[in-house]
């Protein structure tokens, strides 16, 4: 399978010259044009992420990603991710379908619980239920993205009987992963559906990982299944030189890992946590060759073909992130190609 580069935002709040942040809707307007730069640049993919709280941008990727497939070519368009578990199996399909048919066969989801919570309680669903309502709506969407009439029960929604559900796409079929942020439960999970694993890696040795893509592709073998693309996702930042990009992007990021921490009981973040997850860990960091040759290192690791990068940090000015995404794709993306063959 070829190497594909990808990248993926949040849309995090950013910050505007006056060291305020920007309204949600002028970070949204950004994102779409740090994606036109994305495709113009030659990276392959770029996702944009759902969230329901204060410091993101984004609620709707579908509708962010339909503005950036009016004003692109050949970048596919996809989620990071899509929290099904709070979601409509058929609604998600549906919205993709159409994202696809704008695009011209671009579209692509990923699959996942998320990594935030706030999405349940808004939408009105029981975090007590957290694993039936994911477990049963991926059952639903594997149905649905067959494109026949669907018939389903479950315990968390009403039944379908014969259910013709639309738009159909001209291909036949919808590009969908699974996101996985690393259970064997969820690695075969994602094989027994036929869907290709993408591994979000956040912290620690990337390494680490390389069990559950053996996992997945003897899963696939056992069950008869033909062999499926893996992707990884990390964060990361591309500078001229690897002093300038630790220097750039060090503030940031820890303004963003703290305010999260501190929800969730972690320590603040440090800058020698910080040195460690760019010499050993998973956070991509620093010149093109430095960011190429860790990117390549991960592949050949875990035996996966693709690879995105998180772009996006926190309050990470826009201007930082287009030259980023500039380097990425003019430079990065082919030395990747160039290091592992």
């Amino acid at each position: 399978m070829p190497i594909e580069l990808g990248l993926g935002t949040f849309g995090d709040i950013t910050y505007g010259p006056d060291g305020k942040p920007l309204h949600a809707a002028q970070v949204m307007r950004d994102v779409v044009e740090e994606a036109v730069l994305a495709d113009q640049a030659g990276v392959d993919a770029i996702g944009v992420g759902e969230h329901h709280r204060a410091d993101f941008a984004v609620t709707s990727p579908e509708m962010v990603l339909a503005a950036i497939a009016a004003r692109t070519t050949r970048i596919r368009l996809g989620s990071a991710v899509t929290v099904l578990s709070s979601d409509d199996p058929i609604r998600v399909y549906q919205r993709f379908a159409s994202l696809d048919a704008v695009s011209n066969g671009r579209a692509e989801v990923i699959l996942g619980r998320g990594s935030f919570i706030e999405s349940f309680p808004l939408f009105g669903f029981d975090l007590n239920q957290y694993e039936s309502l994911f477990n049963e709506k991926l059952d639903l969407y594997a149905a649905v993205i067959k494109q026949q009439p669907v018939t389903w029960q479950g315990t968390t929604r009403p039944p379908l009987q014969n259910q013709a559900i639309f738009p159909k796409t001209e291909s036949g079929t919808l590009n969908t992963w699974i996101g996985v942020g690393g259970t064997p439960e969820s690695v075969m999970r994602a094989a027994h559906y036929n869907f290709p694993l993408m591994l979000a890696i956040i912290g620690g040795e990337p390494r680490r990982f390389a069990p559950f893509a053996d996992l997945y592709r003897r899963a696939l073998e056992e069950q008869g299944k033909p062999v499926l693309p893996i992707g990884v996702h990390s964060h990361g930042y591309v500078a001229e030189t690897d002093a300038l990009a630790r220097e750039e992007l060090f503030a940031d990021y820890k303004r963003m890992r703290d305010k999260i921490g501190a929800e969730r009981g972690w320590p603040p973040f440090g800058k020698g946590e910080f040195e460690r997850e760019i010499e050993t860990g998973s956070l991509y960091v620093g010149s093109p060759e430095t960011v190429a040759r860790k990117i390549a290192a991960t592949l050949k690791a875990v035996g996966a073909q693709r690879f995105d990068m998180k772009y996006s940090a926190g309050p990470l000015s826009h201007a930082k992130m287009m030259r980023c995404i500039e380097l990425y794709g003019r430079k990065v993306a082919p030395l990747v190609r160039e290091i592992v063959g």
